[in-house]
């Protein structure tokens, strides 16, 4: 978390029933923060240290060609937004919700086209069979633990009936992704509340998006380092490959990083560089765990290239050295908010333009760098976290620096 968003760590201790959180002078509770992150922090100590984190361009990490667009992020993507709410509750709770939100109407009057893409199936996606048998979404996208995957929908569910224009709707397929943060949050406790959802919900908003420990990214773990929320963005020029339009494209990357596998950054093997003085929170299999994947684009993309661009999103993933363990999730979903390829019920004749195959080639590049970024920074990003469940480490930046100068990578 960036320093204007942290609410604790050393001299910032939450010391009970309403007390204030030493160093910031916020009561306990709930606190609209910097980008449209809400954070809970309740009872004992709350175990997120204060660290002075920084991206993966900070350090000279800059996976690929293409440029990034002016957040390096998903919001990049015109329309796009983004909540989260963060809930650290005493010394258990460590977990939290991530919103995106395709566009700023009614996502289930106007459907933007949408496809999923399973690298490994261990997991709990909900609304995944509509979705790749319509090739659509209906409702905004969330991320959050596991075992809160169903709280989390009615939730929305219950908020999105409520709407206006919405009052004859009798179905609707909410789309909840998840990974496990057992390791550090009680998560039989099943704490997302539907409060929790409506927030995250209501704040997304465009521009910056916080990263690393917050939101659904608060308990999770990668490589075993602490995971978290990252995002990135690349601009594509259509004329690349031959098609024409006014402006670039932009393609947006948002992953919720709770993997293992063989740590890798620019081919720097982490995995050996990196010191580790106290063992992390595990899990059974280190390599175990899951990552959730969002790629957004304005490019006019049918459902069908979606898949395609979807599947590029797994390159990435195995560039950073997942490769998707017995135990582990992986998954993928992407859309396009391009208005040519909206569906809007509109009659039973849709007249729709989107690009042609031959045109593809740069998305499909775009996603794989985006992606591979976005996992660097929900890594750099995140802060130590402990709980009575046990305690992961961030990344050590200063060995990562080290060792990447000592592979000829890095910023002056």
């Amino acid at each position: 978390m960036s320093r204007m968003s942290q609410v604790a760590g050393r001299g910032s201790r939450v010391k009970g029933r309403g007390s204030r959180v030493a160093g910031h002078g916020l009561r306990a509770g709930v606190r609209r923060l910097a980008y449209g992150v809400l954070v809970v922090a309740l009872g004992l100590p709350v175990a997120l240290h204060a660290q002075q984190r920084v991206r993966a361009r900070d350090l000279g990490v800059a996976p690929g060609r293409l440029t990034p667009g002016p957040n390096n992020a998903i919001t990049d993507v015109p329309g796009v937004r983004v909540g989260q709410v963060t809930r650290m509750v005493g010394d258990s709770i460590r977990t939290g919700v991530t919103a995106i939100v395709p566009h700023g109407g009614n996502t289930f009057f106007s459907r933007v086209p949408a496809a999923i893409v399973v690298g490994n199936g261990f997991g709990k996606l909900l609304g995944v069979t509509q979705v790749q048998e319509l090739g659509e979404l209906e409702t905004p996208i969330l991320l959050t633990c596991t075992l809160c995957v169903w709280r989390a929908a009615d939730a929305m569910v219950d908020y999105l009936l409520h709407q206006p224009g919405m009052e004859r709707v009798r179905s609707i397929n909410p789309v909840v992704g998840e990974t496990n943060d057992g390791s550090l949050n009680d998560i039989r406790e099943r704490p997302i509340r539907a409060e929790d959802v409506v927030k995250a919900l209501t704040s997304a908003d465009t521009g910056k998006v916080q990263e690393g420990s917050v939101g659904a990214g608060t308990g999770t773990i990668a490589f075993g380092w602490k995971g978290g929320i990252g995002t990135s963005s690349r601009l594509v020029d259509p004329a690349r490959d031959g098609a024409a339009a006014s402006r670039p494209y932009s393609v947006g990357v948002l992953v919720q990083s709770n993997f293992g596998g063989a740590f890798t950054v620019m081919g720097v093997p982490m995995w050996k560089e990196l010191r580790r003085t106290p063992p992390p929170a595990g899990r059974r299999n280190a390599a175990d765990g899951s990552i959730m994947i969002v790629v957004a684009t304005d490019a006019p993309v049918s459902d069908r290239n979606l898949r395609r661009m979807a599947s590029r999103a797994l390159m990435g993933l195995g560039r950073t050295g997942g490769y998707g363990s017995n135990g582990s999730g992986d998954y993928v979903i992407a859309f396009s908010t391009a208005e040519s390829v909206r569906r809007t019920g509109e009659g039973p004749i849709r007249q729709v333009s989107d690009l042609d195959n031959d045109a593809m080639s740069s998305l499909f590049e775009a996603v794989a760098e985006a992606t591979e970024e976005a996992i660097y920074n929900s890594l750099f990003m995140a802060t130590t976290v402990e709980s009575r469940g046990g305690r992961a480490e961030a990344v050590p930046l200063d060995q990562v620096r080290a060792a990447l100068k000592r592979h000829g990578i890095g910023a002056p």
